[in-house]
């Protein structure tokens, strides 16, 4: 079976904790990481010797004139995903890009144009389209059992959960706070689940009212709040041009009963669902019913990622999370912020 190469650009903690394991688990498929890359070589070596990668390279450049890289996984921060993600495509390579896909809506536009005009693969890292939970629930909306889907409510939210490392607070590094950071994820599956419908209006707000105070718990290590610039909550509504709604929170720190919630609920005309717990809402024969699953495989989501990723790849088929599926969360972010510094509904563009 021939090998389809990767190259790793970035290689801390996204790339140890989930792509480095994923194309391990995918190395049945001919699937063999050949290089990593990160402008700081003692992370790219400590990566190297933990997942037995033969080349290391502090310039991704460098690595990108491999002829046995076809493909790299971009595990960068998010101001660096635009950058490695050209020159990866430009290199005619594959790209699996982390969430978001791009710090803005312009920027993720020219990443899908790029790899529409090479013709090369463009996925994006939203991971919990792969869980069982969310594939079941997929199979049961596409089956129609929902009937027309009109309305959903996503929600991400953490007690007390600003991350006190990395770059997650600095918004020229990260583009934002908890919106862009996770709410994303609930975004993209709830985009998914109701059949990416186009967006059209939205409105939003964001708020501001933990990040900068002194002595607030953290329970994901503690932040510096003078260099705190992003929202700690946000919420926003979107019009979808077949007349459904999507209601969006998201939050790093709110005075809630939960310390974390990550769930959408769709609303249709035959039925209604939850993500977590995952459940369904029918009447039947007169009488209002609950469907939960009796059983769901364990699975990997991460991995499971992969995998389809390299599988695309080896098949020549479209990936499973498309980059202009993933420019659509963009849009609809950059459009929620937007509209929070307007202070009025805007176009989603």
């Amino acid at each position: 079976m021939a090998t389809l190469g990767i190259g790793i650009i970035g290689s801390g903690g996204i790339a140890r904790g989930a792509h480095l394991p994923g194309y391990k688990s995918a190395e049945s498929l001919g699937v063999k990481v050949v290089a990593c890359a990160d402008a700081n070589e003692a992370v790219a070596r400590q990566a190297a010797e933990q997942f037995d990668i033969p080349h290391v390279f502090t310039d991704y450049k460098k690595m990108l004139e491999m002829d046995e890289i076809q493909a790299v996984s971009v595990c960068t921060p998010n101001f660096l995903h635009f950058q490695p993600t050209i020159d990866a495509l430009e290199a005619d390579k594959h790209v699996l890009c982390e969430k978001p896909l791009a710090m803005n809506a312009g920027e993720g536009e020219e990443m899908c144009r790029t790899a529409e005009r090479t013709g090369r693969k463009l996925q994006v890292g939203f991971m919990t389209r792969f869980q069982s939970s969310a594939q079941a629930l997929k199979r049961f909306v596409d089956a129609g059992e929902m009937g027309e889907i009109y309305s959903a409510h996503a929600v991400a939210m953490r007690r007390r959960g600003i991350p006190g490392w990395g770059v997650f607070t600095q918004k020229d590094k990260q583009g934002g706070g908890p919106l862009i950071d996770i709410g994303v994820h609930i975004l993209d599956l709830t985009l998914w689940l109701m059949g990416h419908p186009k967006p059209l209006r939205c409105s939003g707000q964001t708020y501001a009212k933990f990040g900068h105070r002194e002595g607030v718990l953290g329970l994901m290590g503690q932040w510096d709040p003078k260099i705190f610039s992003v929202e700690d909550f946000a919420v926003g509504m979107v019009r979808f041009d077949n007349g459904a709604s999507l209601v969006l929170r998201s939050s790093f720190c709110a005075n809630q009963e939960e310390r974390d919630r990550f769930d959408t609920q769709l609303y249709g005309t035959e039925g209604g669902c939850s993500y977590n717990p995952c459940k369904m809402f029918f009447e039947r024969h007169g009488t209002l019913v609950d469907a939960s699953p009796a059983y769901l495989p364990q699975v990997k989501a991460h991995e499971e990622e992969i995998k389809a990723f390299c599988r695309a790849i080896i098949d020549d088929t479209e990936v499973p999370v498309t980059g202009r599926e993933g420019l659509m969360t963009t849009q609809i972010i950059d459009a929620i912020y937007r509209s929070s510094e307007l202070g009025c509904e805007v176009d989603v563009t």
